[in-house]
C-alpha cells in the first residue's frame, strides 16, 4: 500500500510502500511517548525504507535518544525541524525497514482488527489503556514483530 504522508506546516512530505500499515501497535515507553506520543502513545508502521521518497528533506531534523546507562539509540526519529511533527523511524540495525508514525499519514488507513498494547511498564499513571476483547498486552516488547502480525491476521496490501 502506497503511504503518503507530511508534517503539520507541510513543509515535508513523503510518500512510501508499506506492507504492514495497519495502525495496531501502541507504544508506551518514554521515548515514544514524549517524542511522537498522543493519548500516551505512539503507533508505527512498517514500510519499505528503499521506497522512501521524501521532498523538504531540508527541514528535517533527527532525534536520537539516550537509553538507559547513557547509551545514545541507533534509531532515528525524524521530524520536521519547524513544526516539530514526529514523521519516521529509521534504524542502521534494519536498514531495509522504516516505520512511520501513522499520526503523520494522509492517507486513509484500515482499521486494526486489534491493538498491541507494548511497552506498559513505562506508562505514567495519568494514561488510561483501553483493552478491548481480542488486544494483546506486554509490559515490555510483544511476542511478535510488526510483520508476523499482519501474517497472522492475513492482512496484505
Amino acid at each position: 500500500m502506497q503511504l503518503e504522508g507530511s508534517c503539520h506546516c507541510k513543509a515535508v512530505r513523503f510518500s512510501v510502500e508499506s506492507h504492514q500499515p495497519v495502525p495496531f501497535m501502541r507504544c508506551y515507553c518514554s521515548i515514544c511517548r514524549k517524542t511522537a506520543g498522543t493519548g500516551g502513545f505512539a503507533i508505527n508502521l512498517g514500510a519499505v525504507h528503499a521506497t522512501l521518497e521524501v521532498q523538504g528533506r531540508e527541514h528535517l531534523s533527527v532525534y536520537r535518544a539516550r537509553l538507559e546507562g547513557g547509551r545514545q539509540s541507533t534509531g532515528q526519529r525524524h521530524f520536521c525541524k519547524y513544526c516539530g511533527t514526529a514523521l519516521w523511524l529509521w534504524d542502521a540495525t534494519w536498514p531495509e525497514l522504516v516505520h512511520p508514525h501513522a499520526g503523520a499519514i494522509d492517507t486513509p488507513l484500515p482499521p486494526p482488527p486489534c491493538i498491541t498494547h507494548m511497552m506498559l511498564g513505562s506508562k505514567p499513571g495519568w494514561v488510561q489503556v483501553h483493552v478491548q476483547a481480542g488486544d494483546a498486552s506486554f509490559d515490555e516488547y510483544p511476542d511478535e514483530s510488526l510483520a508476523d502480525w499482519h501474517r497472522r491476521h492475513q492482512q496484505s496490501f
